[in-house]
């Protein structure tokens, strides 16, 4: 299932029409020759346990550039972008039209058999979110709330995919992922916002 965002800027294939406007999917994104370099380099990785106001998620994670602190509510520095995820950088902002550079924020999933993400929308702070699946497929469900009901669609992330969210799939809708069957990652990439663009890059 594939859909489109913009015509012209995004490398997408046709748009489908069970997928909300500003989704985009391109499958086979990376070669198995990448993701293998890629997967690598992420078993050597500091992940920790996702944290959220007190709670300890199933997935672990780790930030370069600035992380979300979910305690304070705010963004904090983090570890620079490293060089291993520079060609992918530059592959995924050309995919969404944006200047590598742009992409200041990387949050990198490890999702263990079981582990999920519950439904929420990306924080305010961020304009477009890139993503970008390894190692194992997952189910990836978006709803709105329409009245007292939900509108629903669903899309299954194969890996070395990568996926795009702006305009109204953005931020009129919200995504989650159910229980993961398999060991898998996620790499997001994640440009700011019009008012936080100011924000200097992180070292």
């Amino acid at each position: 299932m594939t859909a489109a965002l913009q015509p012209g800027l995004f490398e997408t294939a046709p748009a489908s029409p069970d997928l909300p406007p500003g989704f985009a999917y391109r499958p086979d994104f990376l070669s198995p020759g990448e993701e293998g370099g890629l997967l690598g380099w992420l078993g050597t990785l500091p992940f920790e346990p996702f944290q959220f106001r007190g709670f300890e998620g199933k997935r672990r994670v780790i930030s370069f550039g600035w992380k979300y602190d979910f305690t304070r509510s705010h963004l904090v520095s983090a570890d620079g972008i490293p060089a291993e995820l520079s060609a992918v950088r530059e592959r995924a902002a050309a995919f969404a039209g944006l200047g590598a550079e742009d992409l200041q924020q990387c949050l990198i999933n490890e999702y263990l058999p079981g582990a999920p993400i519950g439904w929420h929308r990306d924080r305010p702070a961020f304009e477009t979110v890139l993503g970008i699946s390894l190692k194992a497929p997952c189910s990836f469900r978006l709803r709105r709330r329409v009245d007292e009901r939900f509108a629903r669609a669903a899309i299954e992330l194969q890996p070395r995919s990568i996926y795009a969210l702006t305009g109204e799939v953005r931020t009129a809708w919200e995504h989650s992922i159910p229980p993961v069957k398999a060991h898998r990652y996620s790499i997001t990439f994640r440009n700011f916002r019009g008012e936080t663009r100011g924000l200097p890059a992180a070292r």
